[in-house]
């Protein structure tokens, strides 16, 4: 199998192509054709009388007989073609992947199959399942980098996921999510190689900002294990934002921070215990404990229906901050304690508002 193309991250993917236009000249000419040869005249009273009674209807009824069949026929033609283009632009995919015809970026990113099937396969979870509500998606930026900040939680990271869905299915330019993810994601087998081709990329600073520099979306949840891992009585109280290097990173490459805050994944698997033994055996953070999980087996690891809410406020900039600010501490706690005030307040203003964590 032929390797794929590597190109660098900041290159225009676009793959639009113009479809040239009709000319006027290339339009066909419509031409009226002769007339049958009249016979002798006949009295027009009779002729008018004639088509009155007998051609008039029978005209009628053929014609809305063959616009019934045209309508029908270009309605069927519609519906093979839509099924031929389908077909065709799914081989078209296979033929591309099997010869390596194909663009990543140096990070593993791959746009294509990101969009076609990783996308196509959470896409009934966020939709159905969690039934996710998305807010304030305008807060982020049409162009340019932006770091989005957000709470973490539900045990398994499935709220980063959602949360790439969100952006790329609501934000009017459809705009794609690169995630910062913790060293675990890509030590795991399988999960390393999807996590690369959906876009996510080490949480350091280096690769954070050369992302953010080049003009993309780059998402960080600052709590990490700590948030995801927490116990179900602390639900929704954010756990420690670190020492602030998201912020600094923000400020080196001039990007607005955006928080967003997350309701409804806290639910999905309420985390009762944590057998610490076990994950120091398997080399995890933790090892959860919930009602079902592990007593029921596989069945056990399957999430609660629960009604989310994900919602992205006001960003905050920093491009009018001089470049030596983001080595200023003081500066850097004060952002960082701004944004989790943001996302704490937000998450208890969702909270209030929401009816029932299933509806």
């Amino acid at each position: 199998m032929a390797d794929a193309k590597v190109i660098p991250f900041d290159d225009d993917r676009s793959r639009a192509r113009r479809r040239p236009g009709r000319t006027d000249g290339e339009a066909a000419a419509v031409r009226a054709l002769p007339g049958p040869q009249q016979g002798p005249q006949e009295p027009q009273g009779a002729r008018e009388g004639a088509q009155g009674a007998g051609t008039a209807p029978e005209a009628g009824a053929a014609s809305a007989a063959d616009a019934s069949s045209g309508a029908a026929a270009e309605a069927g033609a519609g519906a093979g073609g839509g099924w031929e283009r389908r077909l065709a632009g799914g081989l078209a995919f296979l033929r591309r992947r099997v010869t390596g015809d194909y663009e990543v970026d140096e990070f593993g990113y791959d746009e294509e199959l990101t969009d076609q099937v990783l996308m196509s396969l959470i896409r009934p979870l966020y939709e159905k399942y969690f039934r996710v509500e998305v807010k304030g998606v305008e807060n982020i930026p049409a162009e340019g980098g932006a770091l989005i900040v957000s709470n973490h939680s539900g045990t398994l990271p499935l709220d980063g996921l959602m949360m790439q869905v969100a952006v790329h299915d609501h934000h009017p330019a459809g705009r794609h999510l690169r995630l910062l993810a913790a060293d675990l994601v890509f030590v795991l087998p399988v999960v390393n190689e999807l996590a690369r081709k959906a876009g996510h990329t080490l949480a350091c600073a280096e690769d954070a900002e050369r992302l953010l520099r080049a003009g993309e979306i780059v998402g960080v949840m600052p709590e990490g294990f700590k948030g995801i891992g927490k116990p179900f009585g602390e639900r929704y109280k954010l756990q420690r934002f670190g020492r602030g290097g998201f912020v600094s990173t923000a400020l080196r490459a001039g990007v607005p921070i955006v928080p967003c805050s997350i309701v409804g994944a806290e639910e999905i698997y309420p985390m009762i215990g944590n057998a610490r033994t076990l994950a120091r055996v398997l080399g995890f953070p933790y090892f959860p404990l919930t009602p079902t999980f592990p007593w029921l087996g596989p069945l056990g690891a399957l999430p609660l229906p629960t009604k989310w809410t994900i919602q992205f406020g006001e960003p905050i900039p920093t491009d009018s901050y001089a470049p030596e600010a983001a080595e200023d501490p003081m500066l850097m706690f004060n952002l960082t304690d701004q944004v989790r005030e943001q996302i704490q307040h937000t998450l208890y203003k969702l909270l209030v508002q929401r009816r029932s964590v299933f509806f």
